[in-house]
């Protein structure tokens, strides 16, 4: 005898086969989380130094650049000035004027499946987000290296060989200066929000295999 079970693609294939009634509530719940990117920042940087005890920060919103405590954008910025750093300018940073459009898709569409139960389209939903959210940490890990790497050659202070990327996440020493970078809470109810979402597509793929075949 030998058992036969379905492929999640076969799985999502098969016609008429709907989401439950409770992991249509969940997959609700995931979509409206994602309005907590509107509500909290995405990521936060902080920077520790002798000279400044009670600490520089930025916080990254989901359509702008903020500092932790008024004045630090343009204290962070001096700073940078004497390393050859380019100035931080939020509005000149083109990813912060789309991502509200697409955190706001995500949150549409999510809802939208969760109403047809259709779980071809949430595979579709939870693959969306995954490359959204890869694009995005790739994207930053781009930002934070040109902005480390790419020094005016007349800065007041030179370092050979030194640069000065912060940590995509986690801690780093920057001369006297250590930087940490962490999510927010708008980053963390984005990967809550697509674990939940993982939980509902698991748990389907799990509870709607076909019969095996004796």
């Amino acid at each position: 005898m030998v058992g036969i079970t379905a492929s999640p693609a076969l799985i999502f294939q098969k016609r008429g086969f709907k989401m439950t009634k409770q992991h249509k509530l969940l997959l609700i719940v995931a979509s409206l989380l994602l309005a907590g990117a509107f509500v909290f920042p995405l990521w936060k940087i902080r920077l520790q130094a002798p000279q400044y005890p009670e600490g520089l920060g930025l916080n990254i919103w989901i359509n702008t650049v903020k500092g932790a405590q008024p004045n630090n954008i343009s204290t962070i910025n001096d700073l940078n000035h004497y390393i050859g750093m380019k100035k931080i300018t939020p509005d000149a940073i083109p990813e912060l004027k789309v991502m509200p459009y697409i955190i706001l898709f995500f949150l549409v569409t999510g809802i939208a499946i969760a109403l047809t139960g259709r779980r071809s389209l949430l595979l579709s939903w939870i693959i969306g987000i995954v490359i959204f959210a890869t694009a995005g940490l790739a994207d930053f890990y781009k930002w934070e290296y040109d902005y480390g790497h790419h020094l005016n050659p007349d800065a007041a202070i030179k370092v050979p060989g030194m640069t000065y990327q912060p940590p995509l996440i986690g801690g780093k020493q920057l001369l006297n200066i250590h930087v940490t970078s962490i999510p927010g809470i708008g980053g963390i109810i984005l990967i809550l929000s697509l674990l939940i979402g993982l939980y509902v597509l698991v748990n389907e793929i799990r509870s709607n295999k076909l019969p095996k075949a004796m």
